[in-house]
């Protein structure tokens, strides 16, 4: 990379602590072929219950932990813990909250229902990454989301931070995957982005808040957008090229993928 890029990876999910799939291996490879070239990584994940800590040799950051995040009037703590993939020389975060996240499973319970609470833990989630890149002085230029669980960051940047002058000129990448939910997510999840300061006639989108509509609620607060897998939404897709945001097509699988990730965060920066 011609300039040492600082990137923030935001991701739903993460090999080797998951299950491989697309979010989870580009979440691992992509980071580590940046920092090979030159940039400069942070990389954030949800501590799930089914994670586990001895294997992984996850630890609590004393420094970084304790404080209290309010979401619809509840108070929840922020437990933050990292561990190292060694042979990357790469360094994972992770957002940890017994009530959102001590349970056996991600975003789905045993049997194949989506948490009634999804909703709040991806804002907890955004939220718990914007305190802890704030602790450690560090400024994104880039802040890259996979995956609808970290969907809520880029309104938080755009709109909860946009006066943190370590987030004021960050650009915002998300990556869209085939990981659409069913149905919706809690129907008062516009009333509690509204109270951390999301502006009304930017939450139409999420009156009704399908997948597709918060991904077109997302875009609004979006320099630049991935098709990271081949079935994504034909209808959103189309609707993301109409709109003029700068789009990069699926290349995980050419030799040169990373080059092309390091020259579209160029291309969003200019």
């Amino acid at each position: 990379m011609k300039k040492k890029t600082k990137v923030l990876y935001v991701c739903g999910e993460l090999m080797p602590y998951l299950p491989e799939s697309k979010i989870s291996a580009l979440c691992r490879q992509l980071p580590q072929q940046i920092q090979e070239r030159g940039g400069e990584i942070r990389t954030f994940m949800p501590k799930y219950g089914s994670i586990n800590e001895r294997k992984n040799q996850l630890h609590e950051v004393i420094r970084l932990s304790g404080m209290n995040i309010i979401i619809d009037d509840s108070d929840h703590q922020l437990i933050i813990k990292v561990a190292s993939i060694q042979s990357a020389r790469m360094q994972i975060y992770f957002i940890d909250n017994d009530d959102f996240f001590n349970r056996k499973y991600e975003v789905k319970d045993n049997e194949g229902n989506y948490f009634e609470d999804n909703d709040e833990r991806a804002i907890f989630f955004a939220r718990g990454v914007i305190e802890t890149v704030t602790k450690l002085r560090w400024s994104p230029d880039v802040v890259h989301c996979h995956g609808w669980f970290s969907s809520v960051m880029p309104a938080y940047i755009k709109r909860m931070v946009s006066d943190n002058p370590l987030f004021s000129d960050s650009k915002i990448v998300i990556s869209l995957y085939n990981d659409s939910f069913p149905g919706s997510l809690n129907e008062n999840f516009f009333k509690k982005l509204a109270s951390e300061g999301v502006v009304d006639n930017e939450l139409t989108f999420l009156e009704d808040p399908t997948y597709e509509n918060l991904i077109k609620f997302v875009l609004q607060y979006t320099d630049g957008v991935v098709f990271a897998d081949t079935e994504i939404n034909a209808s959103l897709k189309e609707y993301i090229i109409e709109s003029g945001i700068k789009t990069l097509d699926m290349c995980e699988h050419d030799d040169d993928y990373a080059d092309k990730y390091a020259e579209f965060y160029a291309l969003v920066l200019e």
